[in-house]
């Protein structure tokens, strides 16, 4: 399925994520030969990922476990200078252990592992995934799934779903990655990893994990939005102005100089320069580079462009922004198509 997505089959998976299509759990994946050299059903992946993440966790008590701050998007959404924030508050952040789990059995490389910092020791930690590019696989894991069977209490987590305007997001990806996979297939992969979080965030409040939005958009006030957002989480003691605007001379995620803790992955998704730091959190403007319009339209129609004017205005709402700071968020930064009529209206956030 991932060596060539049709039309007709974009549209079809697209409606069976959107209804959260329990079929969905038996999908075949395809390898690619290079970032995925075997093949898999998805729930039988997910059992494998949730299988390493138990051979780590199974000797904690269920006490041990810190409150886990997990950020999670498609690609691009500017959730590695988040979690390089809440590095620099003092709270241990990790980059993706859940995914370069998942990589790792994709490959048939052998698995880092992860482990908490026990509770006693940090009371809240920080952890992100996202989903895409390259494979179907990354588009449609539920990282949350894994981490629950893997042993993690659900009663511990604390879902911060990630977005951020998809013409400028999905900029980013064709810069990043047309050079890696077929631009179609980009695109497509786009799509379906921006519908996933539907199914994640109902996957999150079935298992009674608590949720909360946040738009990448708010970050043109990283003071006032971040701070809503680490009161929100019950972490205001770590918050500090100097966390988020002084990173010293960190230049990149991936360095040493930077507050992340990087899992093990596989070499070959190695992207270099794909992790470039700045001085602080803020935002980073981005036109819409090579989107086309034929590309606009298509995620209007999928459903993409309301799911981001939903996920941002909960995160307005869930965290009591201040009216100048909605406007940011909810006004002008909204690309104009996002406002357009859908011809097939989504309901996207889930009760």
């Amino acid at each position: 399925m991932d060596a060539t997505i049709t039309a007709d089959t974009l549209f079809r998976l697209s409606d069976r994520i959107r209804a959260d299509d329990d079929s969905l759990r038996a999908l075949w994946l395809e390898p690619d030969g290079k970032y995925q050299t075997r093949p898999f059903r998805l729930d039988d992946l997910t059992l494998r990922v949730a299988s390493l993440l138990a051979d780590d966790l199974h000797h904690l008590p269920a006490d041990a476990f810190p409150h886990l701050c997990y950020g999670w998007g498609r690609c691009r959404v500017g959730s590695t200078a988040l979690a390089n924030l809440f590095g620099e508050a003092g709270i241990p952040s990790f980059f993706q252990p859940i995914k370069a789990l998942m990589r790792s059995t994709l490959t048939g490389d052998p698995p880092g592992s992860w482990q908490p910092p026990p509770a006693h020791e940090h009371a809240a930690i920080f952890s992100k995934d996202v989903a895409g590019p390259y494979l179907m696989a990354e588009c449609l894991y539920n990282p949350l799934q894994m981490l629950i069977e893997g042993g993690y209490p659900a009663d511990r987590l604390h879902l911060i779903l990630l977005d951020r305007d998809p013409v400028r997001s999905l900029a980013s990806w064709l810069t990043k990655w047309a050079d890696r996979v077929p631009r179609d297939r980009l695109v497509a992969h786009f799509i379906l990893a921006s519908l996933n979080a539907i199914r994640v965030e109902r996957y999150a409040r079935r298992e009674g994990v608590a949720v909360i939005h946040y738009a990448h958009e708010a970050s043109r006030d990283p003071l006032r939005a971040t701070a809503a957002l680490f009161g929100h989480l019950g972490l205001t003691g770590h918050f500090s102005p100097q966390a988020v605007t002084d990173w010293g001379a960190v230049e990149a995620f991936d360095s040493d100089q930077s507050s992340l803790i990087f899992t093990k992955e596989p070499e070959v998704y190695f992207v270099p320069g794909i992790h470039r730091a700045g001085s602080g959190y803020r935002y980073i403007a981005r036109d819409r580079g090579a989107v086309t319009d034929a590309d606009i339209a298509l995620i209007d129609r999928m459903g993409v462009s309301a799911l981001y004017e939903a996920h941002a205005t909960a995160c307005v709402q869930e965290l009591g922004l201040p009216l100048d700071l909605t406007d940011t968020v909810l006004g002008r930064n909204l690309s104009p198509t996002s406002r357009s009529a859908h011809p097939d209206p989504v309901p996207c956030l889930v009760a």
